[in-house]
């Protein structure tokens, strides 16, 4: 039997919607696959709510060396070991993600934010085939035009010790996201190795960085065959990653994009997106015949 876990990081703003994508997870998933919730020491509290024989809650610090500290009262981390830069929030994230997964012991681990939610049924058998990990990968989809990612693949390839390419790269970024842990432990064993450093503090010390772009370029450029074997460019996710909120007729809109082999839908948390809103769009999604003004009264709290 295929062993799959789901892991999410996570920290108390996020506590509702780390929530409902937990209950989202319970109801779509076979008793088999466990989700762990991976928060801050002063956050292990509040998200103690959500524990339960498929639910376990960690402690982010029981992921990285004693040597990374916060900072009081602000987003950030110290990596002892090398000060400078400091460790901002959205870079200190992947690194727990990535040790989280390397620590696994399943077959495969799906990396979900708070900001998702599950609508359809799944299982471990989705994910894996043959042994191998599903792999997601958009060919030639990334050039100079999305200067943000040329850099995630350019730092990526430095910490992998791989000579520069010319662009279109691929698009390796989607969520929910399938990794195989054995990979990744091999991935952050060549990071440590290229770098001369723990792979903690080679990827901590980058002003910019994706873990899902290293990810991909050592999947596709380090191992090859058959790691990348069960590839797919389908997300299985309707995403919204807009900074712009959703109301109402907009939502609507963005229901009408769900496809059938979409098991999870993502809807930014930076989109300032409203809860009732937010809430109306799960539900209908939960109920699909639900009608356009039946959005609307959810929404409204009718």
């Amino acid at each position: 039997m295929t062993r799959m876990a789901v892991i999410t990081k996570t920290f108390a703003p996020d506590f509702e919607l780390c929530a409902a994508l937990n209950r989202s997870v319970l109801e779509n998933s076979p008793e088999t696959i466990q989700h762990h919730i991976i928060a801050p020491r002063s956050d292990l509290k509040l998200f103690g709510r959500l524990a339960g024989p498929r639910t376990h809650i960690r402690c982010e610090a029981d992921f990285l060396p004693r040597t990374f500290v916060r900072v009081p009262f602000c987003n950030i981390m110290v990596n002892l070991g090398r000060p400078f830069p400091p460790v901002r929030g959205w870079i200190q994230q992947q690194v727990f993600k990535l040790a989280a997964i390397a620590a696994s012991e399943d077959d495969a681990v799906l990396v979900v934010d708070s900001d998702v939610e599950f609508v359809r049924p799944f299982t471990a058998e989705m994910f894996v085939r043959d042994g191998t990990v599903r792999f997601f990968r958009k060919p030639d989809q990334i050039d100079k035009q999305l200067s943000r990612h040329m850099t995630w693949h350019r730092v990526a390839r430095a910490l992998l010790g791989l000579p520069p390419a010319e662009p279109p790269y691929p698009d390796y970024i989607s969520s929910p996201l399938a990794w195989d842990p054995a990979i990744v432990r091999r991935m952050l064993a060549r990071v440590a190795a290229t770098t001369g450093r723990p792979w903690h503090t080679a990827i901590a010390g980058q002003l910019d960085f994706s873990e899902c772009v290293l990810h991909g370029v050592f999947v596709d450029e380090v191992i090859g065959a058959p790691a990348n074997s069960f590839v797919s460019d389908d997300p299985l996710c309707r995403a919204y990653w807009e900074h712009t909120p959703l109301n109402v007729d907009s939502a609507a809109h963005f229901i009408r994009g769900v496809r059938p082999t979409d098991i999870a839908v993502v809807i930014q948390s930076k989109s300032r997106t409203p809860p009732a809103v937010r809430e109306a769009i799960f539900s209908a999604l939960r109920a699909p015949h639900n009608t356009g003004p039946r959005l609307q009264e959810r929404a409204e709290g009718h």
